[in-house]
């Protein structure tokens, strides 16, 4: 028994070792082993049929949605603030846009589907700032604001066109949305595919070399050539994946679908913003500590007013791809999307009590609450059932988050 007792003991010492040197976030590892468990679980109920290239496709396509929103619900949640308008935003931008392409402009024009989405985008912005003012200049509590947004916004969806569904959109604007030609093919995946891993190289370079010039420790070499190992390997699976699912009845590749690359796009974009520029540090220091942040000359005010901007841009994004999905605008686009990105960004490790989290985080919440509502379409579970099984999700991800930040203290 007391070699038991030391044997697990020195096991524990050696991966708390191994994390250490190899600078890992625990907390993601958690979350990666808690995906893979959902995605071997739901390939043994459903007799392989999850983890098929056509619907491993299906699930890529289907998580670009909750993903694109997730990213700026990390900001609005690391700041102190929530969104419940998310997925009312969506559906009345998505109306706009469906309205404006169908309804005003002459459908077939070139210039048709670029100018949609562009007012489609002010819009998601002009109405992100509405509510930020009322947030950050009226003081009226974000939880409030973005409640009545979502009461607002979902009725005005409706106004838009008196509950018709306007269709159908634009053959070059349904690309968006990955139909039967929305995606970059075989040649062009794999080429994105070794950009990626070049990339992914040459970053860890740089960032050794940055971290050596101004003396902080870097991890060792074996560790850091691993790293790139698996990363690169994550990569090239992640293509051949997508290239193994065909067009229908042919052998053509389908290669990455259009709206994953739109999420990359929107996760490089905010991944940076978050990290690098001025903005992004002070939004985290906003949610560290506002007081201390407003005594040190941050304008909170503005920066907070910009949180509820970016997540209004993203909602326009999100309607964007929705609609050139669906091939129409209908008022039940977005209905209770705002569950499931609030749920992703705090199962990707955003804490609700502000200052803490990651984009690349909440995009692995956003596939994670996406394989859990694909897995059980597939096995035939109930709507009703779904909601109650992502709302004990959301529950069991804040009480981890409580105990891991407990923990960390």
């Amino acid at each position: 028994m007391p070699d038991q007792t030391q044997t697990a003991e020195t096991e524990a010492n050696l991966f708390r070792r191994f994390i250490q040197v190899t600078k890992l976030d625990t907390r993601m590892l958690a979350m990666m082993g808690a995906l893979f468990f959902i995605w071997l679980v739901f390939t043994i109920m459903t007799d392989g049929i999850f983890l098929t290239p056509r619907n491993l496709f299906n699930l890529t396509v289907q998580s670009t949605v909750v993903g694109i929103m997730a990213t700026g619900m990390v900001l609005v949640i690391v700041a102190r603030h929530i969104d419940l308008s998310v997925g009312s935003l969506l559906g009345f931008t998505g109306m706009v846009i469906a309205w404006f392409q169908v309804e005003v402009f002459p459908l077939g024009a070139a210039w048709n589907w670029p100018l949609t989405v562009v007012i489609g985008l002010a819009c998601g912005a002009l109405l992100g700032a509405w509510q930020g003012y009322w947030v950050a200049y009226r003081g009226v509590p974000a939880f409030v604001v973005t409640l009545a947004g979502l009461l607002m916004f979902r009725g005005g969806a409706w106004l838009v066109t008196e509950g018709r569904t306007i269709a159908p959109m634009d053959p070059d604007y349904q690309m968006l949305g990955g139909g039967i030609d929305g995606s970059i093919g075989a040649t062009w995946s794999w080429i994105l595919g070794g950009l990626a891993i070049i990339a992914l190289i040459g970053g860890s370079v740089y960032a050794r070399i940055r971290r050596q010039r101004f003396g902080f420790g870097v991890k060792p070499m074996w560790a850091e050539v691993g790293l790139i190992v698996v990363g690169s390997a994550l990569v090239i699976g992640f293509v051949m994946v997508m290239n193994a699912y065909t067009l229908p009845r042919t052998d053509t590749p389908r290669g990455i679908p259009v709206p994953v690359l739109i999420l990359i796009v929107v996760v490089i974009a905010m991944a940076l913003m978050a990290r690098i520029t001025r903005f992004g540090r002070y939004v985290f220091a906003m949610g560290g500590n506002p007081e201390a942040a407003e005594l040190s000359g941050i304008d909170v005010k503005k920066n907070t007013l910009m949180v509820f901007i970016v997540m209004g841009v993203l909602c326009g994004i999100a309607a964007v791809v929705t609609t050139a999905r669906l091939n129409a605008g209908a008022n039940s686009m977005g209905l209770m999307a705002e569950l499931s990105v609030i749920a992703a960004a705090v199962i990707g490790g955003t804490s609700l009590a502000g200052g803490i989290g990651t984009i690349t985080g909440a995009i692995l919440g956003a596939v994670i609450m996406q394989s859990l509502e694909n897995g059980m379409v597939l096995l035939g579970v109930s709507s009703a059932m779904r909601q109650v099984t992502i709302g004990l999700v959301l529950i069991a991800a804040v009480w981890f988050d409580s105990v891991y930040n407990k923990n960390r203290r």
